[in-house]
């Protein structure tokens, strides 16, 4: 099945690396075929960024995301600039302390920033956190998968406090997935 993926925030949160590990999660760890591809404007860091992630059972044959399905949003200028126009079918991750619109399609508020900070004091993993809740809301690579591609990607010496935020994630992931249905 093909998923395309938009991640959008501002420079520094760490948007680009999130696709670049879900990306590997697929190829390399799920047998998935994936490209990743990058935007961010000239201030870099505080300015919007977008990073974006085709996957699919069978080649890829056009490496441009051309209609997401699936949004991971991390800030409101990148909720402004990437997602607002996002359609109905869609579903989308927003950053619940930083976004402050919501979409008209289906969504999940993710603390990913608050409980970075407050759970893991490292605001630095709140991608992470991300990753292991979009993961556990999409099923879009496994868990497994993920973690892998984790471990393969982070700083030597970050390994366990990087799980920690993607199994922190995969958690508020399912408890967003239950207050849904509630």
């Amino acid at each position: 099945m093909k998923h395309e993926i938009r991640f959008s925030g501002f420079g520094g949160q760490g948007i680009i690396l999130a696709a670049v590990i879900l990306g590997r999660a697929a190829a390399i760890h799920d047998g998935k075929y994936a490209v990743q591809t990058q935007v961010y404007g000239p201030e870099a860091r505080g300015g919007a960024s977008m990073s974006a992630v085709i996957i699919d059972d069978d080649p890829i044959l056009y490496p441009e995301v051309t209609a997401p399905d699936i949004y991971v949003i991390m800030s409101q200028e990148g909720f402004l600039k990437y997602g607002r126009t996002a359609p109905e079918s869609a579903v989308m991750l927003v950053d619940s302390e930083l976004v402050q619109d919501r979409p008209a399609c289906r969504y999940h508020e993710i603390p990913s920033t608050y409980e970075a900070k407050s759970t893991l004091k490292k605001v630095i993993v709140a991608n992470i956190v991300m990753l292991g809740a979009l993961v556990a809301t999409t099923g879009v690579v496994s868990e497994a998968a993920i973690e892998k591609a984790v471990l393969d990607s982070v700083p030597k010496g970050t390994e366990d406090l990087n799980l920690r935020a993607l199994k922190l994630g995969f958690d508020l992931g399912r408890r967003s997935m239950k207050d849904e249905t509630a």
